[in-house]
């Protein structure tokens, strides 16, 4: 199966740069083709131009030049890993711009004849989200998980009836001990076997 890994952190050897790893490791002991799509170090730009809003707009599925790659990527992949710090109570900029810029009209969703939205990745059979909080789960509770809500629900919608979500959450990532992060790497990674 081919495997997708959407990885977003600008400074790489952060522990999200580990959890990047622990994913693509699990996935290839699972036997799983894995491509890994790393925002920061293609410096991708997260703001959607004018022309690409005008292509966007027209649902002519039209691929904005530059983007090629991620939306075959995308469209190729049966498991799709989105690994990312959560700042501010949601995705980071370069994450939430990749969406925006790569979920397109004859990608991400299609008209059927009646004009009415289709899921336009239906090959898509599991999404695992992995995500670090500098706050405590009660905090994050309180206040809601936006990346993980869209995700878990937005994205998802553009897939089929029977793709499962699953995730791994490391929260109070500021104090947590050299032993519960390799606790939770060690985790991440046996889940990405068993995908």
């Amino acid at each position: 199966m081919n495997a997708l890994v959407v990885y977003c952190h600008p400074v790489e050897g952060s522990f999200c740069s580990a959890m990047r790893d622990a994913a693509v490791s699990g996935l290839s002991t699972a036997g799983h083709t894995v491509d890994v799509i790393d925002l920061a170090a293609e410096n991708f730009n997260p703001v959607m131009s004018t022309s690409e809003w005008t292509l966007y707009s027209e649902g002519s599925g039209q691929i904005p030049v530059g983007l090629e790659r991620d939306v075959s990527l995308v469209k190729a992949a049966a498991i799709i890993v989105f690994v990312y710090p959560t700042w501010w109570g949601g995705l980071p900029a370069q994450l939430k711009g990749w969406l925006e810029r790569v979920m397109l009209p004859g990608t991400a969703f299609v008209f059927n004849e009646n004009n009415k939205v289709r899921p336009g990745l239906s090959d898509i059979r599991r999404i695992h989200i992995a995500s670090t909080f500098g706050s405590p789960w009660l905090y994050v509770r309180f206040v809601n998980d936006n990346g993980r809500r869209i995700l878990a629900r937005a994205f998802r919608l553009n897939t089929s009836l029977r793709t499962k979500v699953s995730t791994s959450s490391l929260y109070a990532m500021d104090t947590a001990t050299d032993e519960s992060r390799k606790s939770f790497l060690l985790s991440l990674e046996k889940k990405m076997e068993n995908l």
